[in-house]
């Protein structure tokens, strides 16, 4: 289908109709489906419906401006544009609804997210780049409202960056920077600090992105007088407006149902934006939503009778159709047909997707029949049993779920019975259930070749008569070769440009690389994140500095919603190669020496959480992580920038390994487990534990996602028999979690001969100050007096009590 912009000034009648009637196919196709898609949700075979109902004609006319090498980054109304382009069907769709796991028949994400949000492929089999510009591109949805918003940026972002920097390869990426990024969202959605800060954001780099607001009114059940000032986000954001004489936002305003209007507001913005690279803000007003918010509830508890007739009235679909008879584009008769016909070819894709979703379904039911009689004649719980299979066969459309429950459950009644019966159940249900689980939890990391685990390590060389220099040197000289080595590496974030960082790792490096490359941002992390997000998924590898790790809650939400998950919710379909640069731990104020491991631990699973002990040991991770194409974070040690490292010869090539952890004091009496700032003190401790006969091993976590791959610490606890975990996070934080890694998953408590036990910070914020870090965090005299107390539990004769 030919989807160029065109209007009716430029082409024949015929061509005209042609598109006009095109148009109006589709959005009745999307009409119909969502209003199929409603009816699945409330019979139970779905179990949750959002749609589009209500946005068709807008997203029309976004449509035809949209060309190849642009990207989408949108949320869970825009299925009309995505069937306009032929990205979706509505057997799509239904398969969606089902919850199906093949990622042939469910293409958007083999069922892990519900429907209505859409993605196209950036990857191909093997996980190398697809060439981006010969295609149009949509980046994953998420369901958090405005959470789009950050990562438009950076894909708006990249084509600014392709424009201008020189010797990079934007083959696959982009041509010339002429690419336009295409943001959707609701306009209550706009009330979200997300949207204000991608915005302003925008409004200052000047990047190519357009902004399409759909405005019905309403925030679920809440009207636009709770949710913008003035009740109306383009009153809102006129101080954004371009002017002559400063850069800004160019402001279109247009009604929902006028499809001409439409038509030229969408061609105008991808043309200021595309060739200017100045974004735009299409504000589109008298929306309606048909069927309400979605398929918990209905719009009538809400609306007025009077709001309800206006919407009837102003339905874009239903003003499209009177347009066009109006205009005498067709007739009526040609348009009942048209409609006819669509209804029976939505009915038919539901009913196909249904039989799909369930045919795999039915050879493991009859098979699991068979199974579950055999074994009940063969069992003194027959009737029990028995119950259990005729419950099944009265299940004529199981889900997998209910297979699994009934074959779980049944082998409860055959234990302790050994017979060919009950073997061919347990081996059923084993097969059935490793075959099913990759389904929901394979590709939250990469696991092909360029996995970050699999790059190997390549030691720090050092000449004979190395120096020694501030571990900041080391960092910053490190960047240098990886900025010469990549071309396509870039850096930001506050104060990382011309003073090159807080902590000078970057210092002299934008007079080198460019104030692109080493760029300085506004106070604003959730949209560094963003930059790097969307800058990521268009082939540059960007890194975004969060000034202290304690600011990093700012970009939380978009670091767990969208960059973590995203291999995951794509089924390892689209790739985000993000390194988050920070800085934490141990220092002397409440506000910059935060360690919150454990927060990020479990809300950061899909990315890697590197913290290393010292600068030499961050720069390995750095140059590890550019082999590969994950995200991750670096948490180098706030207060290791100053001390003395030496300086390797091999900058720039030599790799930390991710994963794997670091001995680095042996000893025979406990193994003393921790990371960052936190190590140095432990190894003091050690040092003086030696000085009264305890010989401590000292082992070096490095990373924290994932701990220990190949479960060198479990070693250790074999050798020495005790473990004591030491970090400067919460009580329960990211101690807790290492100590179950090694006691539980690592099989350590087999060799424990005393109480594994933590040691870790105050459940406070530490307090300024020397004396403020001394109370508040685990210093050497607590290791030391932690140490003491587990050995002389096992032998109070050697080591009598202390204090």
């Amino acid at each position: 289908m030919d989807i160029s912009p065109k209007t009716s000034n430029d082409i024949s009648f015929d061509d005209f109709k042609t598109q006009i009637l095109s148009d109006y196919k589709i959005a009745v196709l999307s009409r119909t489906c969502s209003l199929m898609g409603r009816k699945e949700v409330l019979t139970g075979k779905a179990k949750f419906g959002i749609f589009g109902d209500g946005k068709e004609l807008p997203q029309l006319a976004m449509a035809r401006a949209f060309k190849d090498g642009d990207w989408r980054s949108g949320y869970y109304r825009d299925q009309t544009f995505m069937m306009a382009l032929g990205l979706l069907t509505p057997k799509d769709l239904f398969h969606a609804l089902y919850a199906t796991t093949d990622i042939e028949k469910e293409p958007m994400s083999a069922g892990r997210q519900m429907g209505g949000h859409y993605v196209t492929y950036s990857l191909n089999e093997d996980g190398s780049w697809k060439d981006l510009t010969k295609q149009k591109n949509s980046s994953a949805d998420i369901s958090c409202t405005a959470g789009q918003m950050p990562r438009l940026l950076g894909l708006a972002q990249a084509s600014k960056m392709y424009r201008n920097l020189k010797n990079i390869d934007a083959s696959k990426f982009s041509k010339n920077g002429d690419e336009v990024a295409w943001g959707t969202i609701g306009n209550a959605s706009t009330s979200e600090g997300m949207f204000l800060e991608t915005i302003n954001a925008a409004g200052v780099l000047q990047v190519p992105m357009v902004i399409s607001i759909w405005d019905d009114d309403y925030g679920i059940s809440v009207p636009a007088e709770y949710h913008a000032t003035k009740e109306d986000i383009s009153e809102m954001l006129a101080g954004f407006k371009r002017t002559d004489e400063k850069a800004g936002f160019e402001m279109l305003k247009v009604k929902g149902w006028d499809y001409t209007a439409l038509m030229h507001a969408y061609e105008n913005a991808s043309d200021i934006a595309r060739e200017e690279h100045v974004p735009v803000v299409i504000h589109v007003t008298e929306l309606t939503q048909p069927q309400g918010h979605s398929s918990s509830g209905s719009h009538e508890r809400y609306k007025s009778e009077e709001r309800l007739n206006w919407e009837k009235e102003n339905d874009c679909n239903k003003r499209f159709r009177e347009w066009i008879l109006e205009t005498g584009i067709t007739s009526e008769e040609e348009l009942s047909t048209l409609e006819k016909n669509i209804s029976r070819q939505v009915r038919l894709a539901k009913k196909e997707a249904w039989s799909e979703y369930l045919a795999t379904h039915q050879p493991q039911r009859k098979k699991l029949i068979q199974l579950l009689d055999t074994a009940a004649n063969k069992s003194q719980n027959k009737n029990f049993i028995t119950k259990i299979k005729n419950d099944l066969i009265a299940n004529e459309e199981p889900l997998k779920k209910d297979m699994a429950v009934a074959a779980r459950k049944a082998l409860r009644y055959l234990i302790g019975e050994n017979n060919n019966e009950r073997e061919a159940l347990v081996q059923w249900t084993n097969n059935f259930l490793k075959d099913s689980q990759p389904k929901y939890s394979a590709d939250l990391y990469n696991e092909g070749t360029m996995r970050a685990t699999n790059i190997p390590i390549v030691k720090p060389l050092y000449a004979e008569k190395t120096e020694e220099v501030d571990g900041r040197i080391i960092l910053r000289d490190n960047f240098e070769k990886l900025f010469e080595n990549y071309p396509n590496a870039l850096v930001f974030g506050e104060d990382t440009g011309a003073i090159g960082d807080v902590n000078q790792g970057l210092e002299g490096l934008q007079s080198k690389f460019g104030k692109l490359r080493i760029a300085d941002t506004g106070i604003r992390e959730t949209t560094i994140i963003g930059q790097g997000t969307g800058m990521a998924l268009r082939g540059l590898r960007p890194i975004a500095e969060i000034q202290y790790l304690d600011y990093i809650f700012y970009a939380l939400a978009t670091l767990t919603d969208d960059v973590a998950c995203l291999r995951y919710r794509t089924f390892g379909k689209q790739k985000v190669p993000l390194i988050v640069r920070t800085r934490g731990h141990r220092l002397e104020g409440i506000w910059h020496s935060g360690s919150p491991m454990g927060a990020l631990i479990h809300s950061l699973r899909g990315m890697y959480i590197l913290s290393p002990r010292n600068m030499t040991q961050a720069a390995g991770f750095y140059n590890t992580l550019m082999k590969s194409d994950e995200p991750a974070i670096i948490i180098e040690s706030l207060n290791g920038y100053r001390l003395k490292e030496r300086k390797p010869e091999n900058l720039g090539e030599f790799c930390t390994p991710i994963g794997v952890v670091e001995t680095v004091k042996s000893g025979t009496d406990i193994t003393l487990v921790s990371y960052g700032s936190t190590l140095r003190i432990v190894e003091q401790a050690a040092q003086e534990l030696k000085e009264v006969g305890i010989d401590a091993e000292v082992i070096d976590a490095q990373t924290l996602l994932p701990f220990d791959i190949h479960h060198d610490t479990v070693k250790s606890v074999e050798k020495t028999n005790r473990l004591l975990v030491i970090d400067e996070d919460v009580p329960g934080g990211c101690s807790a979690y290492i100590l179950n890694e090694i006691v539980e998953k690592q099989g350590g408590y087999q060799y424990l001969d005393s109480q594994p036990q933590t040691l870790s910070a105050q459940a406070h914020r530490p307090a300024y100050g020397s004396d403020g870090d001394y109370f508040s965090k685990p210093n050497v005299e607590d290791v030391f007096e932690k140490v003491y107390a587990m050995i002389h539990e096992t032998d109070p004769d050697s080591y009598p009590k202390l204090r």
